[in-house]
């Protein structure tokens, strides 16, 4: 599946010359799928490719992006959590890992969408709701314009693409699933901040029983 022309989630992941890194809003999900990212993060650095896995940081997990911007007033920081938990609640917010997404742009970005779900979608909008007193929120992340996705590699190639496809839709046919784009069911399990200048992660809202995959 190849998504419109899109620049990935924001400047902190990926900061060239001139670039502030962004603050970021970050969802991580339940462990097996977590773990079925990582095992293909791993599948393709084996292989030679681009791959997240390459990022050794204890803050490098599977994440989805829900905002980012160029600072994070206290007030905006201090209002996330009360706002999540109004609106969620403490349980998971069902989310479906789905099929490969290629993002375009300057550089190309391998992912696994993350099928955008009312719940999904209603985490989010809550998220930026929260956010509209940050300042210079980035655009990709903005309501109707936000594309849910896990990223498995940065700055590949055409070709690169192709054989990552194809290696991850061998893998999952000799797993069983038919070519690779099977979804399964999964959840957001937690909501962190990501502050790139302090290199500093922490839980702004977690879902009630199921262990945090943060530091």
């Amino acid at each position: 599946m190849t998504a419109p022309p899109w620049r990935g989630c924001s400047r902190a992941s990926t900061p060239g010359a001139g670039e502030v890194p962004l603050q970021s809003v970050e969802a991580l999900v339940d462990p097996v799928t977590d773990a079925a990212v990582r095992r293909e993060w791993q599948l393709l650095a084996e292989a030679g490719l681009p791959s997240q896995a390459a990022h050794q940081g204890d803050t490098n997990v599977p994440h989805v992006t829900l905002s980012a911007a160029v600072a994070v007033p206290a007030v905006v920081d201090d209002g996330l959590g009360p706002a999540l938990t109004q609106a969620l609640g403490d349980g998971p917010v069902p989310a479906r890992l789905g099929p490969l997404v290629v993002l375009g742009g300057a550089r190309l970005v391998l992912a696994r969408l993350l099928v955008p779900s009312a719940g999904l979608l209603h985490l989010h909008a809550t998220v930026a709701a929260a956010m509209a007193g940050a300042p210079e929120v980035t655009g990709q992340v903005a309501v109707g314009r936000w594309v849910p996705h896990l990223t498995l590699g940065r700055g590949l190639g055409a070709g690169q693409v192709e054989r990552a496809i194809a290696l991850l839709r061998e893998a999952a046919h000799a797993d069983g699933a038919h070519d690779g784009r099977d979804a399964h069911d999964g959840a957001v399990v937690e909501v962190r901040r990501w502050d790139p200048d302090a290199r500093r992660v922490w839980p702004v809202w977690t879902a009630a029983g199921i262990p945090t995959m943060g530091p």
